[in-house]
């Protein structure tokens, strides 16, 4: 995914802009990234790789390599940013976060233009930040430069970028599936991706940006460059995985949207039938699927237990290393069983999501392995169906990808593919093999996923506003 963060003030900045982009690490694990202003120095960056050890540890010291009135920094995903380019329009730095679907398009498209060159990296792959530059490029003014990208590129791009007087221009993605929140402060103007980091810093959180809106941060304040477009497609999920509790994003805060998810699929399973009375413990697959589980608990009023524990202190994420393998390893060696909450329990956990379903696998295994008696299974969010077009939310590069995809074609080959909405619907035959096909694939005694009227319900903002891809198809 990714995430940024940056300010522009009268004062130096630079150890404020440390500790919000920090704030930010949950949301990516390949590099994190400084670009300051200052006015006697000019621009300047640093880049560290953070795939073994975490910002905090990579930028430590910062405050005497750089200073600066005005900073951006990002923790990304993918690749190596912010980045420094000297165009027609001025100097600046830039970090983008989403997704360029339609990366060879824009390539060829830069290229045949300009008929310059882009830097490659191995296999010929080009950094998409420097991608989304070369298109501001393209017009002679950076306002009109980064229409012009936003609008060609398929996917999502939103943006922080650097002046060389010290402002920041911010810029959402054309229909608002990433947020971009303005704080502003005594002496300074802040943005950020996530919210709290605003408040925490002691700034007050005006407002988010609408969908394609651009404005310009200077110390005392904002200005508006383009105005907001009336299409909103904020990524649904934000709530239930990705976001830090503590934030909001549209006034939605995330851990109160998971007490309500789980209080939901709660609400569904006793509707339909399902023996709450046979359970023993409630517990979320940790850490995501933790207050899902805390919401499905105090609905049910069957008590919540922690089975097991993530040990985190030295593995602070399972996804760190590069292969699946690596990453299948350390999830199981994190998982540290409390026997006396499993021996001979009939357990119920809600996990954010089933993805791949490899590491819930290990999970469902380790539990059977400490004494289980059952292991039910609810998912806080729908099948997914679809890998996401618009984000690198996960590392998912095809469909087949996905668990859910694959069940499909199990049971139905190619023509299951018309049939994904009957097969996400619990109360359809396809709907009902699909489920016990992974339950007993997966050990689990049953297995049930949250429709997607209640996450929206959940998340309490209208569906027409949320992007639901992954689940839906619907763009």
């Amino acid at each position: 995914m990714g995430g940024f963060f940056g300010i522009t003030s009268t004062q130096d900045c630079i150890l404020d802009v440390y500790f919000g982009v920090d704030y930010h690490s949950h949301l990516g694990t390949r590099r994190g990234g400084i670009a300051a202003y200052d006015p006697e120095v000019g621009l300047q960056r640093e880049i560290h790789n953070i795939e073994n050890a975490p910002f905090r540890t990579k930028f430590e010291g910062i405050t005497n390599k750089m200073h600066g009135t005005a900073a951006i920094g990002c923790i990304s995903d993918t690749d190596p940013q912010p980045l420094l380019f000297r165009s027609v329009s001025g100097t600046y730095a830039i970090t983008m976060i989403g997704k360029i679907a339609n990366q060879e398009e824009i390539i060829d498209l830069v290229l045949k233009g300009s008929h310059g060159h882009l830097e490659a990296k191995t296999g010929g792959k080009i950094n998409q930040t420097e991608l989304v530059a070369a298109l501001i490029s393209e017009k002679d003014d950076l306002i009109e430069g980064i229409r012009y990208a936003q609008e060609a590129i398929e996917g999502t791009s939103s943006l922080l970028l650097l002046k060389e007087d010290g402002t920041i221009i911010a810029a959402r993605d054309l229909v608002g599936r990433l947020p971009i929140r303005i704080g502003i402060g005594e002496h300074s103007t802040a943005a950020a991706f996530e919210s709290f980091t605003l408040s925490k810093m002691g700034y007050e959180n005006q407002r988010d940006l609408g969908p394609g809106e651009i404005v310009e941060l200077r110390p005392d304040g904002v200005r508006q460059l383009v105005a907001p477009g009336d299409k909103m497609r904020i990524c649904a999920f934000l709530w239930s995985y990705y976001g830090y509790p503590t934030t909001s994003y549209e006034g939605v805060n995330v851990e109160m949207m998971r007490y309500e998810n789980g209080r939901i699929l709660a609400r569904n399973d006793i509707a339909n039938g399902f023996d709450i009375d046979s359970v023993d413990y409630v517990g979320g697959v940790p850490d995501s699927g933790t207050p899902h589980g805390i919401g499905y608990a105090n609905e049910t009023h069957v008590p919540f237990a922690r089975a097991f524990i993530k040990y985190t202190p030295t593995w602070a994420r399972s996804f760190m290393p590069t292969t699946q393998a690596e990453r299948n390893k350390v999830a199981k060696m994190k998982q540290i069983p409390v026997t006396e909450l499993i021996k001979d329990k009939s357990l119920l956990f809600v996990d954010d999501s089933i993805v791949r379903g490899t590491q819930l696998q290990e999970t469902v295994d380790f539990l059977y392995d400490n004494g289980a008696k059952a292991v039910h299974m609810r998912s806080a969010c729908p099948p997914l169906m679809y890998a996401c077009k618009y984000l690198n939310f996960s590392r998912n590069k095809s469909d087949m990808d996905l668990l859910s995809r694959r069940v499909v074609m199990q049971l139905e080959g190619e023509q299951g593919l018309e049939h994904l909405d009957e097969y996400a619907d619990a109360s359809t035959a396809r709907g009902r093999k699909f489920r016990e096909t992974i339950a007993k694939k997966m050990g689990f005694e049953t297995l049930e996923f949250q429709t997607l009227d209640g996450v929206c319900e959940a998340i309490g903002i209208d569906k027409c506003k949320l992007c639901t891809y992954c689940w839906s198809g619907e763009e």
